[in-house]
């Protein structure tokens, strides 16, 4: 048995009830005070403000270098010169690079968009870039969402006689590249009070110092910002949410031919659509240009003008999803035939000749997730490699990387995912030394991933109306996320697998009360239920409409055994155990007697298999369950060691879960033999 326990530990707020009740006198509903209040919100004055979408946009000259970045290229628009607005490949790169050049064009300069290709220049400002743009008599380059670490780039422009003027959104380095002007809002030297600007809010910002009215550029770049901003997953507040709520609207009516046509060949509905629409449908279809390496055809779907084009260009970008989808599926499919049989290491670290640069990312990202741990997908080229990786569990990528540059020629990245080139022939040596690196950190089996809930509630909070008043925190995302909430000791009175057995619906019970859900890449093998058992849901609730009949539906985050007794994820003596520095109260606590031993042992007994396959956590809160006694993650990790060191079982740990197999021992085994009991007693007497 096993159970896809997607999170470890689940952080679930409590609401204190003076403050939902404030809240609700203030005109909110009861669900909507609750996540409120769980969020911290305390009145409506504060509820207001953390939703707020018309506050007042800052002055773009309170960043610094915007007044000689507006100068520079006013004086080119009077002068005439040559203008290149040089973006990034993503959807916020290319709606920034749009906006600004259509906003020149529209004042009469001469502005051209250059966006690098990903597979044959890469990220950012690069010498090929910039020897094509002076052949094309280019005298000042801008560029929007990167720049501020290309110093070689702008020491080039410089001595090649071209103006540089660098917007960006990313991280300074201590070292600023050599420009006209460099516009970041994470400026160490700035008091720009906004730090969470995307690319094209930058780039918005830029136009607006340029128009001197900035409600009257947003009014009419609203849907771009939008759009970028939601992509490259901002948080949503103060100037985001402006830009987003905004966005949201220009969108439902935008006059821009392309965007019509991607909204309406994706099957978004502009009534309905909202932040998760645009992350999850408009985006993906705009990045595929890039993915895909056809970029130009993303560029002209925001700048033509032409409905029948827009049209074209629309459907060039689905058909570029899909072929992308269909490179993704063939890459996973490789990726799953190259794994060794005999069990998941500790890191996957697979490379092939054949496989997309532009696509590995969301293959490693997907495999990551699916087999719990820091996967590495490597296209060669040659004696090279180029890598995209991604982590799982907090596993830090960058500084992993840093640990083994000397096997690499180059890497770059932050935690969650990073890049990096590689000779060939160093690549099992990379792997051995990864696979060290993740053994290290996972070797202590604690839960690793987090859910963040907002609240618990009972079965008659979860109303059509109450539902629907959760639209008051839209628009939803980074900083300002859907509501997840919590039911507990729900009966799973039906399940059916949709999708083909990649889904899995079920109708689930408490009392009078019963709801439905969907569990999207969980069927009941994997997610280890059976009719009858009792479960804690976490979800975002959702109204289904079906022949124009609504109801309530549970979008299920994760599911968890429901537990009669207190089930704790605290390993903190047991980590201790581990590393030999043990105290004597650690010791006490963690020395289980033997009415724990013996419920940890009939439970395996009882489970019908001698081969018992779950997470820890997940393991813990069944036995917590079956036996209605309280017990701690160290404690039953302490237990299961005791039992391994006279064995009576064998225990081999697989990232996320936690392998035990009973053995055929004949006779009583003495468990004060057991190593750890040992060493836990001889500490509880020091």
């Amino acid at each position: 048995m096993c159970i896809a326990l997607k999170y470890g530990i689940w952080n679930v707020s409590q609401p204190g009830m003076e403050a939902v009740n404030a809240l609700v006198r203030g005109g909110y509903a009861p669900l909507a005070a609750m996540v409120l209040a769980s969020r911290g919100m305390n009145d409506p004055k504060q509820a207001d403000a953390y939703l707020d979408c018309s506050a007042a946009l800052i002055d773009p000259f309170r960043m610094t270098d915007m007044d000689l970045a507006a100068k520079r290229v006013r004086l080119a628009m009077e002068r005439g010169e040559k203008i290149a607005v040089f973006g990034d490949y993503d959807v916020d790169g290319i709606t920034a690079t749009c906006l600004l050049t259509d906003f020149l064009r529209r004042r009469g300069a001469p502005c051209v968009p250059y966006i690098p290709g990903r597979l044959e220049e890469g990220y950012g400002l690069n010498p090929i870039a910039i020897h094509q743009l002076k052949a094309e008599n280019v005298s000042l380059i801008i560029t929007v969402d990167c720049g501020i670490t290309a110093l070689e780039e702008a020491q080039l422009c410089k001595n090649l006689g071209i103006d540089l003027v660098i917007t960006d959104h990313h991280e300074c380095k201590a070292q600023l590249p050599e420009a006209v002007a460099v516009v970041d809002p994470h400026r160490r030297d700035g008091g720009y009070p906004h730090k969470d600007l995307s690319g094209v809010g930058v780039a918005f910002k830029l136009a607006a110092a340029l128009c001197g009215n900035q409600e009257a550029v947003l009014s009419e770049y609203a849907d771009m910002v939008c759009l970028g901003t939601v992509a490259d997953v901002m948080p949503l507040h103060g100037e985001n949410r402006v830009f987003v709520s905004k966005g949201l609207e220009s969108l439902r009516n935008t006059k821009r031919p392309g965007l019509v046509a991607l909204m309406q060949q994706s099957g978004c509905d502009a009534a309905t659509l909202n932040a998760s629409s645009v992350g999850y449908m408009l985006a993906p279809r705009i990045n595929a240009a890039g993915r895909m390496g056809q970029i130009d055809l993303a560029v002209e779907l925001f700048l033509t003008s032409d409905p029948a084009r827009g049209e074209e260009l629309a459907k060039g970008l689905c058909d570029l999803n899909r072929q992308r989808q269909s490179v993704e599926a063939e890459i996973y499919d490789q990726a799953m035939q190259m794994l060794p049989e005999d069990g998941i290491p500790e890191a996957i670290v697979l490379a092939d000749e054949t496989w997309h640069q532009g696509v590995v990312g969301i293959v490693a990202s997907r495999i990551a997730e699916e087999y719990c741990c820091p996967t590495f997908l490597i296209c060669l080229d040659g004696e090279h490699g180029k890598a995209s990786s991604r982590s799982y569990g907090g596993f830090n990528l960058f500084s992993s990387l840093s640990q083994l540059s000397d096997l690499l020629e180059s890497y770059g990245g932050h935690e969650l995912a990073a890049g990096f080139t590689i000779n060939r022939s160093q690549i099992p040596a990379f792997r051995q030394a990864i696979c060290a690196l993740a053994r290290e950190y996972y070797c202590d089996d604690r839960p690793r991933t987090v859910l963040e809930a907002d609240c618990v509630i009972t079965p008659e909070l979860l109303t059509l109306h109450n539902i629907a008043s959760l639209n008051t925190l839209e628009p939803c995302g980074n900083g300002c996320p859907k509501p997840v909430l919590v039911m507990e000791n729900l009966q799973v009175e039906r399940i059916s697998q949709v999708g083909g057995g990649r889904h899995m619906r079920l109708r689930l019970t408490a009392g009078r009360y019963g709801f439905n859900a969907i569990y999207f890449s969980a069927n009941p093998e994997s997610a280890s239920i059976c009719q009858g058992d009792l479960v804690d849901v976490a979800f975002v609730p959702q109204i289904n409409e079906f022949r124009g009949e609504q109801t309530v539906q549970m979008n299920i985050t994760d599911i968890r055994p429901s537990c009669k007794a207190e089930c704790s994820e605290n390993t903190a003596g047991y980590r201790q155990l581990c590393r030999g520095e043990l105290t004597a109260e650690l010791a006490g606590q963690l020395l289980p007697d033997r009415a724990m031993l013996a419920m940890v042992w009939r439970y395996l007994a009882a489970s019908g298999s001698d081969t018992v396959r779950e997470s820890p956590m997940c393991l813990c809160r069944k036995i917590v369950r079956w036996s209605g006694f309280p017990l701690e993650l160290g404690q039953l990790l302490t237990c299961l060691d005791i039992f391994a060191d006279v064995e009576l079982i064998t225990i081999q740990r697989l990232h996320k879960y936690i392998q035990i197999r009973l053995t055929q021992r004949s006779g009583k085994a003495d468990l004060t033999q057991s190593r750890t009991m040992q060493r836990l007693m001889a500490a509880k007497e020091s």
